[in-house]
């Protein structure tokens, strides 16, 4: 075999579309345990609403935003949309919510996740849950503007089009555009609405989540 076809081969094999990297979601399994050990020790309501994603929904003060309501935090920091369909039966099925509030993607898109693997990953998520629970609501936020990763706004817009398209399908599918909320006359994403790394957000851009969820979740 000559030099040249063995340099092409080796090419090949190390070529994709998006050159995306590959996790695997029982990474998170010491944080999963800790979240079931939580609600062993405190157990959440039944038929409330489950949230579930990457960090914007674990650092989201859900008591101090949703009072009074039976709101369960189930994210876990730096996820991909893939992971939360890996742990629906253990962090969404046993409870049996009336509505489920998913944010994902936003580290997908860091790590050269195309839009419609994407979108892909998000209709099994949708599977996943109404396997066991057909009637559950699933809130969907869209993938966020923000400073540190304003880059790949082509992306995340194309990424929200994609699923907002899916969810128009299904009275049972909501999503929710926080994209022109949380930008500023600019048209760059508000510099108050994000804490100093650019991609985490401050009260101000929770408030702004908050009042778009709000009507969705309401029993």
């Amino acid at each position: 075999m000559s030099r040249t076809l063995l340099v092409l081969i080796a090419l090949a094999a190390c070529w994709s579309p998006a050159l995306a990297e590959t996790f695997d979601p029982a990474r998170w399994e010491a944080d999963i345990a800790k979240m079931e050990a939580r609600d062993a020790k405190t157990p959440p309501a039944k038929e409330g609403v489950v949230f579930i994603g990457s960090s914007s929904i674990r650092m989201w003060d859900l008591p101090k935003y949703f009072p009074d309501q039976p709101v369960v935090n189930h994210g876990f920091g730096g996820s991909h949309l893939e992971d939360s369909v890996y742990y629906v039966d253990r962090m969404i099925t046993p409870l049996k919510p009336h509505a489920v509030v998913v944010y994902a993607g936003d580290n997908d898109i860091a790590h050269k996740y195309t839009p419609e693997r994407i979108r892909d990953d998000f209709l099994k998520f949708v599977a996943k849950v109404h396997e066991d629970l057909p009637e559950t609501k699933i809130v969907f936020i869209a993938v966020k503007p923000s400073l540190s990763r304003w880059n790949l706004v082509d992306q995340v817009r194309a990424t929200n089009r994609l699923i907002a398209a899916e969810c128009e399908k299904s009275d049972l599918l909501t999503f929710i555009d926080v994209d022109a909320p949380m930008l500023g006359e600019d048209g760059k994403p508000r510099k108050e609405l994000f804490k100093s790394d650019g991609l985490h957000m401050t009260d101000a851009g929770y408030q702004i989540w908050t009042k778009l969820v709000q009507p969705e979740i309401q029993n």
